[in-house]
Order: structure tokens, then sequence, then C-alpha cells
């Protein structure tokens, strides 16, 4: 039989190293974590609702399972995080000035997910739900989109994007009329502007 698991509410965790540790049985409510180190670490199974994690290392992080539920990064490195094995039930999540850079998200559902002023260089965006998920200002160059949902998503402050039309489902996409280049990519124009 399975313990309940150990609840933490309304705590303030400050620059706490979890790297390269396991965290077992936990569930995160309405918690802060500052500058904290989560690099490496294995918090599978575990579930964070209404959390705010600021300037926290979660490069390579393994999150199997583990539940992000109304959760804001801000500034934190997400470097190589694959959210596809998350608890796909409980992520809904705000990013802002954050690096993810080589992030996967690979059969996720990303619903009015806003990603704000991030680095998302090389992430991998395949078989995603991103109905109503926002880019604002950020950089997405070599990120792959493939076989995603991208029904009025907000890509018109984004930069560096190539998306293929045909590779994915568009309808009501937003775009910046400067930044048109992005859908055209595959066919290796020459554009002006």
């Amino acid at each position: 039989m399975t313990a309940a698991p150990v609840l933490h509410q309304d705590k303030t965790f400050s620059n706490v190293n979890f790297s390269e540790n396991k965290l077992d049985n936990r569930e995160f409510l309405n918690c802060e974590f500052l500058n904290c180190d989560f690099s490496k670490s294995d918090l599978s199974g575990n579930d964070f609702a209404n959390c705010r994690f600021i300037e926290c290392n979660f490069s390579m992080a393994i999150i199997s399972g583990t539940g992000f539920s109304d959760v804001t990064f801000t500034k934190c490195k997400l470097l190589g995080m694959d959210f596809s094995p998350c608890n796909k039930l409980m992520l809904s999540f705000l990013a802002a000035d954050c690096n993810m850079d080589f992030a996967i998200f690979h059969s996720v559902k990303l619903r009015k997910i806003t990603f704000s002023n991030c680095s998302l260089k090389e992430a991998v965006f395949e078989h995603s739900d991103l109905t109503g998920t926002v880019f604002k200002n950020c950089d997405l160059e070599n990120a792959k989109f493939l076989k995603c949902i991208l029904e009025k998503t907000d890509f018109r402050t984004a930069k560096y994007y190539a998306i293929d039309p045909d590779s994915n489902t568009m309808k009501k996409t937003k775009f910046a009329e400067g930044n048109l280049a992005g859908l055209l990519t595959k066919y290796n124009l020459d554009i002006e502007g």
C-alpha cells in the first residue's frame, strides 16, 4: 500500500540544491521556489500546483508522471527538459524569461499556455496541441513543429521560426506580416524585405 504524499503547502524554498536527487511522493501546493537547483534531479510522480519557480534550474530534470498545474516559471533554466512523460492531465504553466532550449514537447497538450520572452531554440513540438498558445517575443530558432495543432496560436512577436503549414493543422494562427517568411522556409526562397 502506497503512503499518502507528503504535503508542502504555502512554503518558500530558497537556494535549495535538489540537483541529482530524487524527490519521492511529494505534493507542493501554493509554494514558491527561489533560486533552487533541480538540475538532473528525479521529480517523477510529484505534483506542483499553484507554485512559482523563480531563477531555478531544471536542466535535464526527469519529470515522468510529474504534475505542473497552474505553475509559473520565471527566469528559469529548463534546458533539454522533456515534458512528454509528465502528467498530461496536470499540465498548465506560464513561462517568462526562461531558457527552454532543446526542450521536448512530444504529444503534449499545451492549450492556452504563454511563453513570454523565452528562448526555445531547437525545442521539439511534435504531435502537440498548441491551440491558443502564445509565443510572445520568443526565439524559436531551429524549433521543430511537426503534426501540431496550431489553431489560434500566436506567433506575431516570435522570431526565427520555420513552420511548414502542410505538416501542421493551422486555422486562425496569428503571424505578423513581416514574419511570414518563416512559413516558406521549406521552399528555400530568397525573400528580401
